[in-house]
């Protein structure tokens, strides 16, 4: 019965985990302040490609112990992230958004690693846009702003080629540029390999992010402006700060977990080729109080300076009800059975902890003996009843008491000792 009730019950948290898998490879965090149409956020992708030779082969020869690597960091003055604000712009109005970035400062890393018994190369690309025009409407009074976010799922499609001073031109957005550069015949086999989808899927994708509804995500805020990371904003006391994050395995957001891509390339033998992503999450902080609304087809947010009269919750996502209960039923029914099946080893055991020796009803007191001292004391014993012939057990000391003995004094010697073979004079 025990073993059925634990079954059940992690059956429902299982079934409960595992709706609606979620996936995605993007980091979003932003901030905004609803009387400033500017807003700079920070999105990061990052992506890991790891090519096993565990079992041997020429990879393991050539790629063993193999370290190069390519990072940079750049701003608006750069013509080519000119030309990358203008694609990104171009995603962002397809994706039904008004917003539009007006400057941008870009971060990139690639690392490839050669290891006895696998490669890797991870990539990282973290960009700094300054977003504006994302406020559809201006409220005043009672009336809220309106502010689009539909431009939450950034990314890029296609090549994106970055000129360095230190790599010369290098192309960020597709990861089988790393191995053109580092391993270009490698590079070629991949290609033509059932792992090429791999390796030209753009790293810049922030499409997951987007599909995840704002309905879904985790809503918490401030009504005091008293929270640890007001001060960041530079907030005075008595702000209400709004909170949006997704990320969280939920019953709303399903469960998150890593993307994993596998794919295999032939070259002197067969190679796995595996393409791992970090779970996607995103933060957006909004000055005042936030609520989610839609506008025709897209998600929007109404931000008042405070939040609505009566309002009592500060956070959404509450443990639903019938989960509450459900659990506390399954509780209720494990006590029971424990309850249950401890009783039934009690009385399966009871015969091993009953008194087997002799009925304390047919002891009786008697007097003591005399002890050993030669006095008697008040102190009784326990007989069994029927054995009332004292004397048949009484003490040997009442037969015969003990008297201490006394030696006679010997007179002590007046002289001290003496040396062996010493003979008095007298």
């Amino acid at each position: 019965m025990k073993s059925i009730v634990i079954v059940a019950f992690l059956s429902i948290i299982i079934t409960i985990g595992g709706i609606s898998p979620v996936f995605a490879s993007s980091q979003l965090e932003v901030s905004i302040d609803p009387n400033s149409d500017t807003a700079i956020a920070k999105m990061t992708y990052q992506r890991s490609i790891n090519i096993d030779y565990s079992d041997g082969g020429k990879l393991a020869d050539t790629m063993n112990g193999l370290s190069k690597e390519i990072s940079f960091s750049v701003d608006s003055s750069n013509p080519d992230i000119q030309s990358l604000i203008s694609k990104i712009n171009s995603y962002t109005l397809s994706q039904g958004s008004q917003a539009q970035i007006t400057d941008l400062t870009l971060e990139y890393k690639s690392l490839m690693t050669g290891r006895s018994t696998s490669m890797s190369v991870d990539y990282t690309v973290v960009l700094h846009p300054t977003i504006h025009n994302f406020v559809i409407k201006q409220g005043s009074g009672n009336d809220p702003t309106l502010l689009d976010v539909d431009w939450r799922g950034f990314g890029v499609v296609g090549p994106v080629v970055i000129n360095t001073q230190a790599y010369g031109d290098v192309e960020i957005n597709l990861p089988i540029s790393t191995f053109e550069r580092f391993t270009p015949a490698l590079a070629l086999s991949l290609e033509s390999s059932d792992a090429g989808e791999i390796m030209s899927t753009r790293l810049m994708d922030g499409d997951e992010i987007k599909a995840q509804p704002i309905g879904n995500w985790h809503f918490l805020f401030d009504p005091t402006g008293i929270g640890a990371d007001a001060s960041q904003y530079g907030f005075q006391t008595g702000s209400v700060i709004s909170s949006f994050t997704m990320g969280e395995s939920s019953l709303r957001e399903g469960l998150i977990r890593e993307q994993v891509h596998e794919g295999s390339v032939n070259i002197d033998k067969t190679y796995m080729v595996t393409s791992y992503e970090s779970s996607g999450n995103a933060s957006i902080d909004i000055i005042g109080f936030a609520n989610r609304d839609v506008l025709g087809t897209s998600e929007i947010f109404g931000v008042t300076p405070n939040a609505p009269e009566g309002y009592a919750s500060t956070s959404s996502g509450e443990f639903p009800a019938f989960i509450l209960y459900g659990m506390a039923g399954m509780a209720a029914m494990g006590g029971a059975a424990m309850m249950l099946v401890s009783k039934r080893k009690l009385n399966k055991e009871k015969g091993h902890y009953q008194q087997t020796g002799i009925d304390p009803t047919q002891l009786t007191g008697v007097q003591t003996s005399a002890s050993s001292g030669g006095y008697q004391t008040i102190r009784g014993e326990a007989q069994v009843k029927g054995l009332e012939d004292y004397n048949e057990h009484k003490s040997y000391y009442d037969e015969k008491p003990q008297v201490e003995e006394k030696s006679e004094d010997k007179p002590s010697s007046k002289g001290g000792a003496m040396p062996k073979g010493f003979e008095s004079k007298e």
